[in-house]
């Protein structure tokens, strides 16, 4: 490998470490400004399900998961702790469970205070749309750790398929992405590729192509996504299995 290409790929992976859930925790921890306040927001829409449907696994009711997991944000939004806050293990997913399991110790502590954050913070959150959610995610009987490692999962792969689908947007490829995203999964397929090509006009050939470069962009797509809440691309391998064994099994 030349040295201009070893140095371009070296940079390359760096960039993609540049800005991920960890670094916008320790900046949080550093500075309160409105970015850094938006940031941290954004990050606890990302993992309110999750965190939600830990806490109801543990015998937390509708309304007492929902009171729980907003104070824990109210209380991660006000920087309590966050300049101690060093990602060791690189894995965000992690960090965040084990601050939620230190809260929930302190529950009955917390609990005027997390209500009282609750009138500076508002977390947008469908709690009815949650427990449908839940009610079936519930019947696989997962430990609570592994329901939010799922739910995890399943966060991680949804904003990777909308980043996709407002790609093949853009490009005036709609039709397109919602024809062949069925073949994204691994479940039965609701045509073959010659009737996915009679849809859209395309030969039996062309469909295959098309599908082998959607599959292509969506990997690349999770794998950013995945990159965001690790801190090296050794923890970032890992974290791509942890999250096909998560959704999977």
């Amino acid at each position: 490998m030349r040295a201009e290409d070893a140095s371009s790929e070296s940079q390359e992976r760096a960039g993609v470490f540049a800005t991920t859930h960890w670094s916008v925790v320790l900046a949080a921890g550093q500075e309160d400004t409105p970015q850094s306040t938006a940031a941290l927001e954004k990050l606890c829409r990302i993992y309110w399900y999750p965190l939600y449907s830990y806490a109801r696994r543990r015998g937390y009711s509708p309304e007492d998961a929902q009171d729980l997991t907003q104070g824990f944000f109210a209380r991660l939004l006000a920087r309590h702790s966050l300049e101690s806050v060093r990602p060791e293990h690189g894995r965000f997913r992690c960090f965040v469970l084990t601050a939620l399991k230190r809260f929930m110790v302190n529950d009955q502590e917390h609990a005027s205070a997390a209500k009282r954050g609750r009138a500076n913070v508002h977390i947008p959150f469908d709690t009815l749309e949650a427990e449908e959610r839940y009610s079936l995610e519930a019947v696989a009987q997962h430990t609570p750790d592994k329901l939010f490692d799922r739910a995890w999962a399943v966060r991680i792969m949804e904003t990777a398929l909308a980043g996709l689908q407002e790609e093949y947007r853009l490009e005036g490829k709609y039709k397109q992405f919602q024809t062949l995203k069925q073949y994204l999964g691994r479940g039965e397929k609701e045509m073959t590729y010659a009737a996915a090509g009679l849809e859209l006009g395309l030969s039996e050939g062309a469909v295959k192509v098309a599908v082998h470069r959607m599959r292509r962009r969506y990997r690349d797509l999770l794998r950013e996504q995945v990159a965001q809440t690790v801190s090296t691309a050794a923890n970032l391998e890992d974290e791509l299995q942890s999250l096909k064994k998560a959704f999977y099994e």
